[in-house]
């Protein structure tokens, strides 16, 4: 029992301790251990202290002879229980917080405590009970909300994560790491303008709040507001300047802005702060590849490839398209993101139960139901499915626009639904409320890409199909929409999906598309009257040094020869002049062409005697429109699959003899047909007897091919079947 005198000191020790007094509250609390070495209220008090000033290993003894001492120690259960999980000691921490509340079932706060324990462990329903547990014990307890909202965010649980932060701002109005986390919820949910509300609300309290900077301008970006995301990101790099996440996010707004100089210094000083920060390196590397910026480039590609061989998420799945690596390196590569980014969702939407339809219903997920490469291919294959077999949605997630491109692909589908603004949880259950069969991903890691949306799992059937040349590296995509040019049956294995192979080109053309007239001139066009032109109109990070290379040495042997490029950002041109100077040739020999509108860019192609492919990325969309315009292509056969569709085009074509397989036999190629003007009129008369009346421009041929592959998959899963890879009959 506690003595009277020692009761009057204790209580003057609290009186210092409760104003900061930490020194003269230890002194006095020292004095009543002096007199009481087994004071239990002086050891807890004097270890709290200790506590606070840090000193741990004091705070741990302390605590301890309290709990040895003292009749009900539940206040020193809890405390040390804090010492011992700064300590970073999990398990006998966790122990204490379980003692404290065996003591006390009503001791919210060592349920909160606890809770966090569990939840560094994984176990986020557990903590989650504990936390909703401490809020229900007193529901004046900020921590519990707060850390209840953490948990519901961690479960995918938006909403209930919504209403938790907004509790802990019930109890602490100006609590501004809970208005932070409101927002990014908030933004998650697609409720945007109250996000960056809920942002401006934590920045006023806190103006150098980096946090709430860095997620206002990943909202704008979402939002496209490029100028003003990276505003945001400025402010919260001044606040912060090692903000590894915020050099991030303003990298890549400015890569969406073209900026790719600016984006490539963000990347190198994120790399500096953190070099085994995600994707980063590749980031970095993609940057340059956009400049045309080649210094240590081959080292750079080559080690980006062997950190992937070694299990390290150094690169996403896009910018390692144009990377030398073999299928299984983008295997290795998809499967790291799609398992970080995009897991499974624990509870799939689709759960077997399925009423069965008069018509298959197939929906499209795309980004780009737009004026876009991915629309210009696919529309007439779209216009021409069967409607009395097939019940066809498109489901919109990129930008609204008015051009007869959105009009043309709105009218080809029965249901056209926008969830551009739908969270990826929304946009699932709509695609689960409509029942749809299969489910087709347009995209796959390019563009305004809803891969969230495939990972719960809406449909019975899911398909990766033209956006993305490669694996998803996601079980939960079935099947990959391919051809035997582009996949070779011996490279099924390295796709996590099963392959389907279409009997003629797996590539969807259109043979509406309009050739604007009359043609510019060369004068117009910046080309000379006189003088064979090259040209490649793919984008400039496709363009690799020893393809470069091969392109010097073509100039260099027939004197007033051009090269004509797309020109993709200010540095591109400054770049690959000098590459062509260093290589003996003038760097007014190549020239740039601006962006233009699609049927003037298709008019231009007619100025080119020959259009020069890419290696390790081909040219897609940019080869389906040379061969549409009647201009030749040579390409070099890669060994994936962006490296091997210019390949597919071509075989479709009959036009076989234009695909070489190694560098040297494009450069020859491509120098013989340059040399002699009837053979290069032969190509092209060719191509032109054999383009209309070829299967890679007739829609809806491969229309019926694609409804044959639909018919197989679903026919297996009713059956009960497992996805399997299968080819389509070319009677189909």
């Amino acid at each position: 029992m506690t003595a009277q005198g020692d009761i009057e000191m204790l209580s003057a020790g609290l009186a210092r301790h409760r104003v900061g007094d930490l020194a003269g509250a230890a002194k006095i609390y020292r004095g009543v251990l002096a007199r009481s070495p087994r004071e239990a209220n002086a050891l807890r008090l004097l270890g709290a202290v200790e506590l606070q000033r840090d000193n741990l290993d004091d705070a741990q003894a302390l605590l301890s002879r309290a709990i040895e001492h003292g009749p009900q120690p539940i206040d020193a259960h809890y405390l040390l229980g804090i010492v011992l999980t700064r300590k970073a000691l999990g398990e006998e921490a966790a122990r204490h917080f379980r003692e404290c509340i065996s003591i006390e079932p009503r001791h919210a706060a060592a349920r909160v405590a606890l809770g966090c324990l569990v939840q560094q462990t994984g176990d986020m329903e557990g903590a989650l009970k504990l936390f909703t547990e401490a809020a229900a014990l007193d529901p004046g307890l900020a921590d519990a909300w707060y850390n209840a909202g953490k948990a519901n965010h961690a479960l995918g649980r938006l909403s209930e994560a919504l209403a938790s932060y907004d509790g802990a701002l019930r109890t602490q109005p100006l609590r501004v790491d809970a208005l932070n986390n409101r927002g990014i919820v908030l933004s998650e949910l697609a409720r945007h303008a109250e996000a960056l509300a809920t942002f401006d609300r934590a920045i006023a309290m806190r103006p150098d709040y980096a946090e709430a900077h860095n997620n206002r301008g990943v909202t704008l970006l979402g939002l496209k507001r490029f100028d003003e995301a990276i505003a945001s990101f400025d402010r919260a790099l001044a606040a912060r300047p090692r903000y590894g996440e915020a050099l991030e996010h303003r990298g890549k707004c400015l890569m969406r802005m073209g900026q790719c100089e600016a984006a490539g210094a963000d990347f190198a000083a994120l790399l500096a702060i953190d070099p085994r920060r995600k994707y980063a390196r590749g980031y970095l590397v993609h940057a340059r590849m956009h400049m045309c910026e080649w210094g240590g480039l081959s080292s750079d590609c080559a080690r980006l490839v062997e950190e992937l061989r070694a299990g390290h998420a150094v690169c996403a799945p896009f910018p390692l398209l144009a990377i030398p690596c073999t299928p299984a390196d983008q295997l290795q590569c998809a499967r790291l993101f799609a398992a970080a980014e995009y897991p499974p969702a624990p509870e799939p939407l689709w759960c077997g139960e399925r009423t069965p339809h008069e018509r298959l219903r197939i929906g499209y997920v795309s980004g780009e139901f737009r004026e876009q490469a991915t629309s210009y291919l696919i529309a007439e294959m779209l216009e021409s499915h069967d409607r009395t077999r097939f019940e066809v949605y498109g489901l919109s997630s990129g930008p609204h626009e008015e051009s007869p491109m959105r009009q043309r692909l709105q009218a080809a589908m029965e249901h056209f639904v926008d969830i551009a603004a739908m969270t990826d949880d929304a946009a699932a259950r709509l695609v689960s409320h409509h029942e749809i069969d299969i489910l087709l991903n347009l995209n796959g890691y390019f563009g305004e890409e809803r891969t969230g949306v495939f990972a719960r799992r809406p449909a019975p059937l899911a398909v990766n199909y033209l956006g993305f040349p490669g694996t998803m590296g996601a079980d939960y995509i079935d099947y990959i929409i391919a051809d035997r040019h582009v996949v070779p049956p011996q490279d099924a294995p390295d796709y996590a999906e099963k392959v389907v192979h279409l009997p003629d080109c797996y590539q969807a053309n259109d043979s509406q598309r309009r050739i604007g007239e009359p043609a510019p001139s060369r004068g117009e066009a910046g080309l000379p009257d006189d003088g064979f032109v090259f040209c490649c109109f793919n984008n400039n990070h496709k363009i690799m040094p020893d393809v470069f290379d091969v392109w010097m040495k073509l100039l260099r042997e027939l004197p007033g020869s051009v090269l004509w490029l797309i020109e993709g950002n200010a540095a591109v041109a400054q770049n690959l002049r000098r590459e062509a100077e260093s290589r003996g040739v003038a760097g007014n020999r190549i020239v740039f062409a601006p962006r233009a509108a699609p049927d003037r860019h298709l008019a231009r192609h007619r100025l080119a005697d020959l259009f020069l492919d890419t290696l390790p990325h081909n040219a897609h969309t940019t080869a389906s429109d040379a061969l549409w315009t009647g201009l030749p292509l040579v390409t070099c056969v890669g060994t994936t699959f962006a490296g091997r569709v210019a390949r597919s085009l071509l075989a479709a074509l009959g036009l076989d003899e234009l695909a070489t397989a190694t560098l040297g036999e494009y450069e020859a190629l491509a120098l013989r047909l340059a040399r002699d003007p009837a053979l290069l009129d032969a190509v092209r008369r060719k191509l032109a007897s054999r383009r209309d009346a070829s299967p890679l421009f007739d829609g809806k041929r491969l229309c019926r091919h694609m409804e044959a592959a639909f018919v197989t998959m679903w026919e297996r899963h009713r059956g009960g079947e497992a996805a399997v890879g299968f080819s389509v009959d070319s009677g189909a």
